[in-house]
Order: C-alpha cells, then sequence, then structure tokens
C-alpha cells in the first residue's frame, strides 16, 4: 500500500491508494507529504480553505467519555529528550517530500525532495535533492551526487521492490533524447547505476511481485517493455499496449489494440492477451475488451460486444484458461458495478442501485467469482463514488462499512463471516448516551468522511497487532457531521469499543500494537506534542517533542507495525518567508527497553463473547483460534522478532457458516435464507464448457474458506444434471402396436404415412438447423460460457450491465466515472 499525505493549507488530509504487488508488504511503504504553497504577496503560508458545511466552532461535542490521562515523569522525558532528533532541510525549496523505507529492518529511508511540474514546464526540468538516512529517520545525508543532481518528479519519484532494490525515473524532456533515464540501486540506495533507456515511460516502472529483476515498463508510444535483468537491458515485447498487470507466477496480463495504436476511442476494442513464458508467445484471452484488473486469484475484464451494447463483466480464476460471466441479479443497465475486495477464495462486489440514490447492494462471490449472492442493502457509495468499505485485518473475517437507510442517515455495520451477516456496532463501555434510551451505537467515520474533511484518518488495524482497531466515529442513533468526531479503540476486532482520545487525530501502530501514537489534528496553528499508550488506547501520555512549534504534514513509520521510531514531518516558517522541511524522529525504544517474556502474553480466544455457548463460543468461519498476544498492563517490548502465533481446532457447522445462495437473500427477522420473489424456481442452470449444468440448491452455500465440519446441512442437497448445451434429451423409442401384423395397406393410408413422415423430416431438418446455429450462436460469442436462469425474471443477456465505474486513486474510493475494472488497475 501506498500511504499518501497531502497538505491542504494547514490541515493534512490521508488517502490509500492501492498499487500492484511490488507497492506491498515486503518492499517497502512510500509516504508523499506536499507542503501548501506561498502567498506570494505576502510570503505566507496560506491558510485552509472554509469548508461547505458548518464550522468546526459549530460543531457539538460528542456523548461524553472518560479516557485515562498520565502524567510523564521527569526521567521518562529525559529519556524521550536524549532519543528525539530533529532534522531541518534548510535551503530546500521542494513542494513534496517523499519518504520510502527500503527493505526490511534495514533503517534505510530515501526521502526525495521534488517538485510536481505542470504541464507546460516539463521541457524545462526542475530541481529536487535526495536523501538517505540508515538510522530510521533520525539523520540524513544528501546524497543528490549519487544521482548527478538529476530532477526526479513527484509523479514517479521512488519505486520499490522486493529486498533492497530501489528504481529512480529522471524526468527527461522527449525532445531530441531517444528514451527515459533511470537509476537502479541493490543496495538500497548505497550505490546507485546509471541506465539509458530505449524509450520513453508513460507511468512508473512495475516490479515483479518476488523477483526484483523482472520489471515491465509502458512507453509512451505503447510500447510493453520487459528487463529480466533489473533494467539493464530491455525488450519489446508488443505494440499498442493500453495496460498491463503481473498475475500469479510469471503470467502477465495486457490488454493491446488491433493495429498496435491505443487511442481513448478505441476501449472497447481491445484485446486481452496473456503471456506465460515473459514475452515469448501470447495468448489470446478476450476480444472487444473495454478494461481489465486482477485482484486476488481473479482475473477480470469488462466487454463490449458492439458499439451499442453496454459493458458486461467477466471472470476467471485460473489464470485465463477459462471465464465465465459474472451472475448478479436484480441488477439493470443504469447501474455501476464496484470491486471492493478479493483475495483467492472470494470477491466483494457493490451494485449501485439505479439512479442518484447514493446506495446500492452488496454482494459476495463464491470461489469462482461467477455466483454472486446478496450481502447488504442500501450500501452507501457517495456522489464521489466513495465507499467506507474496510477490511479489518486484525481479526480474520471482519469487515466494516456504513450504509444509508431509508430515514436518509448513515449508520455503521460490521460484519464478523466475510459479509454473511451485518449488525451494528456496540456502544462504547465508557460513553454515557444520556436520555437517549434506544438506538445509541457507534457509528465510525470512513472514506466519505474523510473525503469531506470531518476525519483525517480512516480506521486503522494491521495483522501483527491481533484484535487492534482505531477509527473516527460518533455515538447516538446515527453517524453525525454536526458533532465532534472522537477516536475509538477495539482491542477485540471490532465487538466491543471504548472512547480513547476526543477531537480527531492522526494515528499509528507500533510494535506489533504494543505502542500507539497519535498527534491532534488541528484546523489551525502548529503542533509540538504527540500521545502515546502502552495498554492499547486504555491510558496516554503526552510528550513535546520539539521547543519550537510547526505546521504539521503528517506522521511515518516504517512498514510492518515492528518499529517503535517514529517521525512527525511538518514545515516551519523561516524569517524570510521560505517554509523549511521539519522532520522529528522519537525513538520509544529507549524508553521501553525491557523485552516481553512468557509472562507478558495471555491466551486470547478471538470472536469469544461473554455468556455464549461454550461449545460455539469463538467460532468464526468453521474455526476457533486463541492468539497469543501482549496483556494490556504489561509494558515491554514484542520487538522485530516477534510472530502472530495461533492455534485452530474446527468447529460443527451451522447457518451462520452459509451465505444465501444466488437468488436468495438472508431475512431480516431470521437467520434464514429466502428465495427472491422474482425467482420461483429452484433450478439454476448453467452452460458451461458446452455442457448445462443444472443446479438444484436450498439457498445456502458455505462461505468461502469456511473449515466447518459436521453439524449444520441445508435439507436439499446440491443436485446436478449434466446433458449438452441446446439439445433437448432424446426421446425414446417409438412404442410397438400390439399387433405383430399392424401395417399400411390402402393407398389412402400410405398417402397419410408420406406425408406424416414428411412432416416429420421436416420438423427434424428446423430442428438439426437451430441446433447447429444456436451451437455457432455460442461459438461466435466470443467461445465463452453462455449462462441462462430458469424462471429468474433479470435482462436479457445482450442488455446486462453496464460495469460503469470510476478509474481508482483510493482503496475505498475513487475520482472519475470509468469502468469498475479500472479501480484496481495501478
Amino acid at each position: 500500500m501506498i500511504w499518501r499525505l497531502v497538505v491542504l493549507g494547514l490541515w493534512v488530509w490521508v488517502w490509500v491508494s492501492p498499487v500492484g504487488a511490488e507497492g506491498r508488504g515486503r518492499g517497502g511503504r512510500t509516504v508523499a507529504f506536499h507542503r501548501a504553497q506561498q502567498d506570494e504577496s505576502r510570503g505566507q503560508v496560506r491558510g485552509r480553505p472554509r469548508r461547505d458545511t458548518s464550522g468546526s466552532s459549530k460543531l457539538s461535542h460528542g456523548h461524553p467519555f472518560s479516557a485515562c490521562r498520565l502524567p510523564l515523569t521527569t526521567a521518562e522525558h529525559g529519556v524521550l529528550d536524549d532519543n528525539t532528533h530533529e532534522t531541518g532541510f534548510n535551503g530546500d525549496d521542494g513542494s513534496y517530500v517523499i519518504l520510502t523505507w527500503v527493505g526490511d529492518g534495514t533503517g534505510v529511508v530515501l526521502v526525495l525532495s521534488t517538485i510536481s511540474a505542470p504541464l507546460e514546464t516539463f521541457l524545462e526540468g526542475g530541481s529536487s535533492r535526495l536523501y538517505r538516512s540508515t538510522d530510521y529517520g533520525k539523520s540524513f545525508h544528501d546524497i543528490s551526487h549519487r544521482i548527478n543532481n538529476t530532477f526526479i518528479r513527484e509523479e514517479f519519484g521512488v519505486s520499490v521492490g522486493p529486498g533492497s532494490s530501489v528504481i529512480l525515473t529522471a524526468d527527461t524532456a522527449v525532445v531530441d533524447n531517444p528514451g527515459g533515464i533511470i537509476f537502479t540501486s541493490t543496495d538500497a540506495g548505497a550505490t546507485f547505476k546509471f541506465i539509458q533507456l530505449p524509450f520513453h515511460l508513460a507511468q512508473p516502472i512495475t516490479y515483479h511481485f518476488l523477483n526484483p529483476d523482472y520489471l515491465v515498463a509502458l512507453s509512451i508510444d505503447g510500447g510493453l517493455w520487459l528487463s529480466l535483468d533489473f533494467g539493464a537491458k530491455w525488450t519489446k515485447v508488443h505494440d499498442g499496449v493500453h495496460s498491463f498487470s503481473w498475475g500469479a507466477g510469471v503470467n502477465l496480463f495486457f490488454s493491446c489494440s488491433r493495429v498496435d495504436t491505443v487511442e481513448t476511442d478505441e476501449r472497447g476494442d481491445l484485446v486481452l492477451k496473456r503471456t506465460k513464458d515473459l514475452g515469448k508467445t501470447f495468448t489470446t484471452i478476450h476480444e472487444d475488451i473495454y478494461s481489465f484488473g486482477y485482484i486476488g486469484a481473479f482475473l477480470f475484464f469488462s466487454v463490449m460486444e458492439d458499439s451499442r451494447s453496454p459493458r458486461v463483466m467477466y471472470f476467471s480464476s485460473d489464470q485465463g484458461e477459462t471465464f465465465s460471466r459474472a451472475l448478479l441479479p436484480s441488477a439493470s443497465t443504469e447501474q455501476f458495478y464496484s470491486i471492493l475486495d478479493g483475495d483467492e477464495d472470494m470477491l466483494f462486489m457493490h451494485v449501485d442501485n439505479p439512479g442518484d440514490t447514493f446506495f446500492g447492494t452488496m454482494y459476495t462471490s463464491d470461489d469462482r467469482g461467477i455466483l454472486f449472492s446478496k450481502s447488504l442493502e442500501r450500501h452507501l457509495f457517495d456522489g464521489q463514488r466513495k465507499s467506507d468499505f474496510t477490511n479489518i485485518t486484525s481479526l480474520r473475517g471482519v469487515y466494516l462499512t456504513n450504509k444509508l437507510d431509508e430515514d436518509g442517515r448513515v449508520r455503521s455495520v460490521i460484519s464478523f463471516n466475510r459479509g454473511g451477516k451485518w449488525r451494528q456496532l456496540n456502544k462504547p463501555e465508557n460513553v454515557d448516551c444520556r436520555d437517549q434510551t434506544k438506538n445509541c451505537n457507534l457509528h465510525i467515520h470512513g472514506e466519505h468522511s474523510r473525503n469531506n474533511r470531518i476525519v483525517p484518518m480512516v480506521a486503522l488495524s494491521e495483522p501483527t497487532a491481533i484484535g487492534l482497531v482505531i477509527a473516527h466515529g460518533t455515538v447516538g442513533d446515527s453517524l453525525s457531521s454536526s458533532q465532534h468526531p472522537d477516536v475509538f479503540v477495539s482491542s477485540d476486532g471490532g465487538y466491543n469499543w471504548r472512547g480513547t482520545l476526543r477531537g480527531p487525530h492522526h494515528y499509528s501502530i507500533l510494535d506489533s500494537g504494543g505502542l500507539i501514537v497519535a498527534v491532534e489534528a488541528h484546523h489551525e496553528g502548529q503542533v509540538k506534542t504527540i500521545k502515546f499508550s502502552t495498554d492499547e488506547g486504555q491510558c496516554w501520555k503526552s510528550y513535546n517533542f520539539t521547543e519550537q512549534p510547526f505546521f504539521f504534514a503528517g506522521l511515518a513509520s516504517e512498514p510492518g507495525t515492528k518499529a517503535m521510531n517514529v517521525s512527525v514531518w511538518g514545515f516551519r516558517p523561516e524569517e524570510d518567508g521560505q517554509p523549511m522541511w521539519v522532520a522529528v524522529t522519537i525513538d520509544f525504544q529507549s524508553l521501553i527497553t525491557r523485552e516481553c517474556n512468557e509472562e507478558d502474553y495471555e491466551e486470547w480466544l478471538a470472536h469469544s463473547t461473554e455468556g455464549g455457548d461454550s461449545d460455539r463460543n469463538g467460532c468464526v468461519l468453521g474455526v476457533k483460534e486463541t492468539y497469543r498476544r501482549l496483556k494490556k498492563q504489561s509494558v515491554c517490548r514484542n520487538g522485530k522478532s516477534f510472530v502472530v502465533s495461533k492455534k485452530q481446532s474446527p468447529c460443527l457447522c451451522t447457518r451462520e457458516d452459509y451465505l444465501c445462495d444466488y437468488g436468495y437473500y438472508r431475512h431480516v427477522n431470521t437467520s434464514e435464507c429466502v428465495r427472491q420473489p422474482n425467482a420461483p424456481n429452484k433450478t439454476l442452470e448453467i452452460c458451461l464448457i458446452g455442457e448445462e449444468d443444472e443446479l438444484l440448491t436450498a439457498g445456502y452455500r458455505k462461505v468461502p474458506s469456511n473449515k466447518c465440519e459436521g453439524g449444520f446441512s441445508p435439507q436439499l442437497a446440491v443436485q446436478t444434471v449434466i446433458r449438452p448445451c441446446g439439445v433437448k434429451p432424446s426421446p425414446g423409442p417409438p412404442a410397438r402396436s400390439s399387433s405383430p401384423d399392424a401395417h399400411f395397406d390402402t393407398p389412402r393410408e400410405r398417402l397419410v404415412l408420406i406425408l406424416v413422415c414428411a412432416g416429420a423430416g421436416l420438423i427434424v431438418l428446423v430442428a438439426i438447423v437451430s441446433a447447429v446455429l444456436a451451437v455457432k450462436r455460442v461459438v461466435y460469442r466470443n467461445r465463452s460460457p453462455s449462462y441462462r436462469f430458469s424462471n429468474l425474471q433479470i435482462q436479457d443477456d445482450d442488455n446486462s450491465f453496464t460495469a460503469d465505474l470510476e478509474s481508482a486513486t483510493s482503496s475505498n474510493g475513487t475520482v472519475c466515472q470509468q469502468d469498475s475494472d479500472d479501480d484496481l488497475i495501478e
């Protein structure tokens, strides 16, 4: 994930944008800070424009809650003072600062200070500086000379891959230059190699997610280039390429034009291809492609069968060897689609309601990405195409989102079994709802609120900090924009919450959840204080990290949450009116010196509730999981070597382990799956690979990745009857006459016999021709699987759905109306 923080005036907003596999996890994390522009006439930093909504002075305070505050002792203050390091980047006029951690546990941080030049100035170049730290940001050294003081613009910045690989892309004028310039490093930026490219880059170079030597690039003229030696040599493998994506292994997918050129109006007439041998041979997967993407184990693409038809979406779970059209009930051509999340087992998809309703229906797929079942109605998707859908990564199976109810209010819901069932969040344990006797729940601010500048951060969770969730929210009947958002914490994956900080904050998780840090988000003014907690937010201490406050830009810490260093970035106006970038790095390892031992940990049964059935308590997705995690009262270091430890045991199956099958929905007052009114028949026919599968379903299917055993089983077992597509079962042999002497002797009888035979022959001939035409039609339509549903009243196959979504800049939101496939193409 790329974490990007942008300063708007004096207020900082944060968003997360998905990237290819090269930017996740082990490769590194990039953080970008944008300094507010100066008012040239006054030489002062411009203030943040006022929001369209009511000003902060008119916001009311939410329900009060008690939060523990502990004083910092003189000794603790002295230790932190000795281990707080401030760096001022004097004379640096970059408007962007891009930080990148290189490698795992190396302590290397590269900082690129640059500008984002407008298009008309690309030929004029610019200035940028490159800094390097080997001690987690405590000190920096200017290493711009290692790249010949070359200008690196913000649009490309610093790219990091697996291991200690780094690529810098220079801003090179297209005119009079045969190609662009890159600088590569295999030692975390200690040295760089100059490489002249035989082409000009259209977008940043893409790493293979496992092998840093394998690089893919797209040139400005649509050429797809491949390097197998970390950029030393490049080979053009195809022309007219529009977009590409790595798949599993060395599978590389790309869409290209039929005539080797890519124009905007040609989208919908592209060809989707795959190479399995790094560009030696190619396989055409499908034609008439508008766009495509890859998420989890699923390849998906939208197809325009002709210029007048809407786009339809197909999925493949076997790297494009076979593909199937997604089956989404109750869909119309007016709706757009958005893939919210996905892994190797299933997909979450949002289907917009017709009209400008700002909500739709969420569906979950089977493990093939074909059958989709209704998961949540009235799912919020606002006017800016922002969804609040969030995967709580600190506990398996937990998802959080917001819905727009019929009364026009936004309410938060949470699922603990991958969308099988949703419910409202419990009231925080330390919040008094006063005279509100009912409908007092916690509601979480998501991407919608961040986009509207109500909160600076969305919910935060990390896989190594088991059960820990930090989020902004309000308590009451629904989510409120008229109240100050407060910070709430859950230690059990969202089952129970407590208020922990008043007002909006920026926060970060360190030491695998053993340490939380936060900085208050000020609408105006400067910051000098950081808050920290060693007990998952139950109590906080405050530390003044500088004597000279500065305008806050963001928090930055090493990826993986195992670090105990955090950097506070910002800028401080100088006497000449030129802002100076400032970084303050605080090392909490010097304060929390004791290593944790076995007595500091406890066994915790995930998803457990008080008073529940002992046999079923903790059973989610078919298993019980018992984790070894740090006690809240233990003040010690998990350390860099900490790994999540858990034990699993299978559970008996119940209805909670099943989703409602295609054409079914879960009744609001019961836990049973009920057939949709417009789908009275229980038979679902699927024409797949030349055979027709007739599936008889009881309305349930097991949640993907569920591991339950025995117990509940739907009464009507799934049955499959297979027969050739388009061919009815052959009739049995004709019944013989009871009389062995039966014959036609008279001319009249013979004439009748001839006419009957001729008519029967004509009928047979028509049937044969119809069958042949039907087969040809199936083959002609891209030789792809064709589906039909018995007695389901949905739109005709030729008028299915328009996957009409925007291209993504955020994991939870997007910026412009495009195709749903574009959401995940980065």
